[in-house]
C-alpha cells in the first residue's frame, strides 16, 4: 500500500469514530407526573373488569374547582429519580375475581408506563374501592321475580 492510502485510511478511521463518539446525545428528558398519570389511567381502564377509577377527596375536591383530571383520575404517582410508584383508586364490576382483576392491571399499567417513559415501574397498588352492579342484569332479575 502507497504512502497515501495509508494516510487517507487513518484519515477515514478517525473520522469513523470522531462521528460514532458523536452519537452519544446527552439528553435531559422530565416528564410530568400527570402524564404519567394518564398513561396508568388509561392502561387501567382497558382492562375487563375494571369499572372505572375513582375519585379520592382531593381529586373530588380539584375537579369541583375546576382542575380537570379526567385521564388520570383514580391514580397517585410517587416519583423518586427514574423509579415510580402507581397507586390505583378502582372500582370492579360485580362477579369478577379481584386478584385476577389486580394482576392484569398490575402487568398492564407496569408494561405501559415503562414502554412508554423509559422510567422503572417499581410497584402498582391496586386498591378496591367499589364494586359496581350492571343495572341492565339488576333489571332482568327484578323482572323474573
Amino acid at each position: 500500500m502507497s504512502e497515501k492510502t495509508k494516510k487517507e485510511v487513518v484519515e477515514k478511521k478517525e473520522t469513523v469514530e470522531e462521528a460514532e463518539t458523536k452519537v452519544e446525545i446527552d439528553t435531559n428528558l422530565n416528564i410530568s407526573e400527570d402524564v404519567i398519570g394518564i398513561i396508568a389511567g388509561l392502561a387501567a381502564s382497558e382492562v375487563e373488569g375494571i369499572a372505572g377509577m375513582t375519585l379520592g377527596f382531593v381529586d373530588g375536591i380539584n375537579q369541583i374547582l375546576g382542575s380537570n383530571k379526567k385521564y388520570s383520575k383514580g391514580v397517585k404517582i410517587e416519583l423518586d429519580g427514574k423509579k415510580v410508584t402507581i397507586d390505583l383508586y378502582v372500582n370492579v364490576k360485580y362477579g369478577v375475581r379481584i386478584p385476577d382483576i389486580a394482576w392484569a392491571a398490575q402487568n398492564s399499567v407496569k408494561s405501559a408506563v415503562e414502554n412508554m417513559t423509559g422510567l422503572d415501574v417499581v410497584a402498582v397498588n391496586i386498591n378496591v374501592q367499589g364494586i359496581t352492579f350492571d343495572k341492565k342484569e339488576d333489571i332482568k332479575s327484578n323482572s323474573n321475580e
